[in-house]
């Protein structure tokens, strides 16, 4: 008994640890003080500065767009490597393997360093485009570990039977490959999504004049100290993920 108390009050602790700041930056969303340890009264002001503020929804175009192009091109990479690297046993395929590794085992800030020093040699100039294909560097390591993982259990008797009845190779591809590698595939592409959006030190070095992500804004903005305004978009963030998780909730229950 004592030790489910334990257990208990450990669990709420966490949570409080977890949560309880998160709901301070709600709460001081709508606080019309500057700052967060006065209380100044229900306002919306900082929402009305957010929506007004130019900066902002340009660096979030740059996010999704640099987001949206590199998980594309990452999943698309990232499922060739990884079949590549299951179907295939050579000498040449461990390098391929270290390739893919070293994104995920690289510090971030060495990958940064690298990718700028990268660029300045071949004298390209930085911009968004810099900025997707560094992304791309390390989206494309998670995307191949994960297809790699699904084709573990992938029954290639299917393909082989498939291939017996006649079926041509883009018959194969839509009909067995991509619905079967699908979990995994969107999986991969999700993990990729998640990363690019929410990237900062390889995006710090390698993005250039006009190419501002959200989080390169958002640091920017704290330097020069304007914390409510990122509270409330914040708090926006955390309303549209709820409603995202919610959906998704619901549609697993009606399948089920």
């Amino acid at each position: 008994m004592k030790k489910n108390k334990f257990t208990f009050v450990i669990t709420v602790l966490v949570l409080l640890f977890f949560y309880f700041p998160i709901t301070i930056l709600v709460v001081n969303s709508f606080n019309s003080s500057r700052f967060g340890s006065i209380w100044g009264g229900f306002s919306l002001k900082w929402y009305d500065k957010l929506f007004n503020d130019r900066n902002i929804w340009q660096s979030l175009k740059n996010t999704l767009i640099v987001a949206g192009v590199s998980t594309s091109v990452s999943m698309i990479l990232g499922t060739l490597s990884g079949y590549t690297l299951f179907r295939y046993k050579s000498a040449i395929q461990k390098i391929h393997v270290s390739l893919i590794a070293l994104p995920l085992i690289i510090p971030d800030i060495l990958m940064g360093m690298s990718l700028l020093l990268f660029f300045i040699a071949l004298k390209i100039q930085l911009s968004l485009i810099t900025v997707i294909l560094g992304h791309i560097t390390f989206c494309v390591s998670y995307v191949a570990v994960t297809v790699l993982a699904r084709l573990q259990d992938f029954d290639f008797n299917v393909v082989e039977a498939a291939q017996d009845l006649g079926a041509s190779s883009g018959v194969i591809l839509r009909k067995i490959y991509l619905p079967l590698l699908a979990p995994g595939l969107i999986s991969g592409g999700m993990l990729a999504l998640t990363l690019s959006l929410d990237d900062f030190i390889i995006t710090f070095f390698t993005a250039g004049p006009g190419s501002s992500t959200l989080p390169l804004q958002i640091y920017s903005m704290i330097k020069f100290g304007t914390p409510p305004v990122i509270n409330a978009l914040s708090t926006l963030f955390l309303l549209i993920t709820f409603l995202i998780a919610l959906l998704y909730q619901r549609i697993n229950t009606r399948r089920q």
